[in-house]
């Protein structure tokens, strides 16, 4: 990922660095056992224990010789070790120590997201608490439709980050699996209870069955939940976007002092962090995308999965910690105005109120099939001449003929619409 997007304590999980020491953890890891079973001296262990170091310069320089980055990793291990290095890699392949170090570097990325979308959702929480009442109108297919509250829109949010937790959860799990079974897996050069003592020493699991690799729906799920939480911000961010519009003007994002919108006109405000969120999110679909072509792997393993990996594995959890962090700060700094929300449920003269006038006629005696094309009419009307609804539906006789001004008085009320709120908030654990 480029450094625009890489924030420091994501990025330091998937340097180079990084993945060398957990490959490192790995293999003493794997002697310690081997010495538990008697394989290796006690003394030869306590030598790599104390020497197992690595030079990057060095991996690389190998690397150009042997075009294999787990050998040249290896040689570089042995030269500080000496001769008790003929004990490390004993019995392994490859791929039981770059799937089971990937494990490592996996499980402290997801535990980065989920410390991001508590935050996130703390937000949300906020705004809820604090917006409950700011009610606003709600639009379907673009269109006004009823009052809702800020606050409601708020609490759905918060709701949907919190499955994602539980998503991410379910796929940490999945993901903090070690595999130390040989080479096709059958555990023929290796012992069992190596590989019972690594996972143990990594905090992972042993994966019940392996072939010379993890299995990757494993990883294809762990990135469908990435990009699942990544289409929601895009949500998130969209709605706010379309909040921002000049005509609409009910929420914005903060506009620091010397911030600039355009390089040619100086009045703009845009929602530049939004947006970047929504951009964002479709790279991380696509990631999710490779993940899934790389399930279907040749018999025992093949490496088409590796190449593609090395890309979409610590890129989507850079890109999605930098996409979090952003929209935890338009979330957490959000100017929201209640009075602009209450001037544009005025914009259509009372038609908002049409179904309490249906369900009024409906309750006084008229079949749901008259009273709906008597609200129509007017409703119709309203919207052609833009005239006041209310005044419509209260010189309409078939509607007086039924309804009294109190009646009347009751379907234009607007603070019908907040009875429920908090009984809603409460369901959603915000109160």
């Amino acid at each position: 990922m480029i450094p625009r997007y890489t924030l420091p304590e994501m990025g330091s999980i998937w340097s180079e660095q990084a993945k060398y020491e957990s490959w490192l953890k790995v293999e003493v890891a794997a002697c310690e056992a081997w010495a538990k079973l008697g394989r290796i001296p006690k003394k030869d262990l306590a030598v790599i224990k104390k020497k197992a170091r690595f030079s990057l310069k060095r991996i690389e320089a190998i690397e150009k010789k042997t075009n294999h980055d787990l050998i040249a990793f290896t040689t570089s291990v042995a030269e500080n070790v000496g001769p008790s290095s003929r004990y490390i890699h004993l019995g392994l392949t490859s791929t039981d120590v770059v799937d089971t170090a990937q494990a490592i570097q996996l499980t402290a990325a997801t535990d980065l997201l989920q410390n991001q979308l508590t935050k996130l959702r703390i937000v949300l929480k906020r705004q809820a608490r604090e917006h409950r009442y700011s009610m606003m109108i709600g639009r379907t297919h673009g269109v006004h439709a009823e009052p809702v509250t800020f606050g409601l829109k708020m609490a759905l949010w918060y709701d949907e980050v919190g499955r994602n937790l539980e998503r991410l959860a379910l796929a940490r799990r999945q993901i903090a699996v070690g595999k130390i079974s040989g080479a096709v897996g059958t555990f023929a050069n290796i012992d069992p209870r190596v590989e019972a003592h690594i996972c143990r020493q990594l905090k992972l699991i042993a994966a019940p069955v392996s072939t010379q690799t993890l299995q990757r729906d494993r990883h294809a799920f762990f990135l469908s939940v990435l990009a699942v939480i990544a289409s929601s911000l895009e949500k998130f961010a969209t709605e706010i976007r379309n909040l921002q519009r000049t005509e609409i003007l009910e929420a914005e994002e903060y506009f620091a002092e010397g911030q600039k919108g355009s390089s040619a006109m100086p009045h703009k405000r845009n929602p530049l962090t939004a947006e970047r969120v929504a951009g964002l999110a479709r790279v991380m679909r696509g990631y999710a995308i490779s993940a899934q072509e790389n399930v279907a792997l040749w018999h025992e393993r093949d490496i088409t999965h590796s190449s593609a990996e090395r890309i979409i594995l610590p890129d989507s959890t850079i890109l999605l910690n930098y996409m979090l962090e952003k929209f935890i700060g338009v979330m957490d700094k959000l100017n929201v105005y209640p009075e602009r929300m209450k001037r544009n449920i005025q914009l259509t003269k009372g038609l908002v109120s049409s179904q309490q006038v249906l369900l009024a006629l409906v309750k006084r005696g008229y079949s749901r099939e008259k009273a709906y094309a008597i609200v129509q009419r007017n409703a119709l009307k309203a919207w052609k001449s833009e005239s006041n609804f209310r005044r419509l539906v209260e010189s309409d006789p078939e509607v007086t003929q039924l309804l009294s001004p109190a009646d009347i008085e009751d379907c234009f009320n607007l603070s019908y619409h907040l009875k429920n709120v908090d009984y809603v908030l409460k369901r959603a654990g915000i109160l």
